[in-house]
């Protein structure tokens, strides 16, 4: 299932030859974090390559990654439509296809937390310092310039 093209075998110059497949997978979150839906702890979701059958997706786990799998569904989605321009051309999103694989029993996968509170919080507290900071600036010029009137509001 490659497109890859690869060079012809010639008798007296022996080349390595390694088969690269046009595979991929993208390990996407399974729902919204403010979804009710449960989340189990065993089931994994990922965006793969429309080429690849259900049987290729348990393949690429257990050779890749040596992740066992019990059970792997797919399903393909239709990509959103839209109206693009003045003229209203209708444009379409390519369709993708969804792998929905489920581990062993004692297995969990858990979505890492890239952008963790506690850092999200204290970046918020230097925002709002930063601010604070600019708004006591201003303040400042414009008590200068009510002072002298007749000056521009730059020329200070």
């Amino acid at each position: 299932m490659s497109t890859r093209w690869y060079p012809l075998f010639q008798p007296g110059n022996p080349q390595l030859r390694v088969f690269l497949p046009n595979f991929w997978m993208k390990l996407i979150r399974p729902y919204a974090e403010d979804d009710p839906r449960p989340i189990f702890p065993n089931r994994v979701h990922f965006i793969v390559s429309m080429e690849m059958t259900r049987h290729d997706v348990k393949n690429y786990l257990k050779k890749i990654y040596n992740v066992d799998t019990i059970a792997v569904r797919t399903e393909i989605r239709m990509g959103k439509t839209k109206e693009v321009g003045k003229e209203r051309m209708v444009t379409k999103e390519d369709d993708y296809k969804i792998a929905y694989v489920t581990l062993p029993e004692g297995q969990d996968f858990t979505f890492p937390d890239i952008y963790p509170k506690d850092k999200v919080d204290s970046k918020v507290e230097d925002e709002k310092k930063q601010m604070e900071n600019m708004k006591t600036g201003l303040k400042r010029v414009k008590d200068v310039t009510k002072m002298k009137p007749d000056l521009p509001g730059w020329f200070t």
